[in-house]
């Protein structure tokens, strides 16, 4: 996002800006034009109304921004494969396609319940797995991230500015429950994971990679999804106040990590 610290023109369009914790002058990095990714819901189950809370917001300053004359193309994710989702599975029968399906069509009912404008795109993390690959096998090769026994966990050491989105002092911070839900060997105890080494525990929920057999860790599935469909900057990202750490801190570091540009 290009922003601005003054406000010149009082028909501005002021932004909260997480970084800075102040609003800012919204200017899209071209003009005319808004890319918009908004972290989507995780469908282990039916979405809440905090859920809907988040959404609400990105499709309210879409129609906004529209409204103010912007093209604004919105990329939303579903994340189909997570911890949850994994344990969910493998204590009811059929497969992860059948679980999630049941859930990600009970959201876009909401959707269309609730009025929403849908987004252009609405990636599932499942069908893109090739690409996290690629991205993590970028991350060893630029000595961002590291192999141990068939998982992958980025570097925190490796992102001098880790921590400075999320306003947190790295060299205090420890691995949280949704940080490290892993059980594997690691560098460092804030080193997050990239891909998960298959276990028994995943049953059937698994692909090969050159790493080994495994899935994705929550992180690296947002920054890829939105490289894709966005490109490596973009100008605005939304979700839940919640996300801000260690999700959104994540991702910054994985794709300014990997790009050496702005996420």
């Amino acid at each position: 996002i290009k922003i601005s610290s003054m406000v010149d023109n009082p028909q501005a369009i002021l932004l909260y800006d997480t970084p800075s914790r102040s609003k800012r002058v919204f200017e899209p990095l071209q003009p005319g034009k808004v890319k918009m990714y908004s972290c989507g819901p995780t469908v282990w189950n039916h979405a809440h109304i905090g859920n809907y809370r988040s959404f609400l917001f990105s499709d309210v300053l879409k129609r906004y921004l529209r409204y103010r004359g912007f093209e604004v193309e919105q990329v939303m994710n579903l994340t189909d494969v997570d911890d949850r989702i994994v344990e969910q599975v493998s204590s009811h029968e059929g497969t992860l396609e059948e679980y999630v399906e049941t859930y990600i069509d009970g959201f876009f009912e909401d959707l269309d319940a609730l009025k929403f404008d849908r987004a252009d795109f609405y990636p599932r993390a499942t069908a893109h797995v090739p690409e996290m690959v690629e991205l993590i096998q970028r991350l060893v090769d630029k000595g961002a991230a590291y192999e141990r026994a068939g998982s992958v966990y980025f570097s925190i050491s490796a992102f001098p500015s880790y921590g400075e989105f999320a306003h947190l002092d790295a060299r205090g911070l420890r691995a949280g429950v949704r940080v490290d839900s892993d059980d594997y060997d690691k560098d460092d105890v804030r080193d997050f994971v990239l891909w998960k080494a298959w276990t028994e525990a995943d049953g059937e929920v698994a692909w090969d990679s050159p790493f080994g057999r495994g899935r994705p860790g929550w992180h690296i599935e947002c920054s890829c999804m939105s490289m894709k469909y966005l490109g490596e900057t973009f100008d605005i990202h939304t979700g839940g106040i919640d996300l801000v750490f260690p999700h959104h801190q994540n991702e910054i570091a994985q794709s300014e990590a990997a790009t050496g540009k702005p996420l």
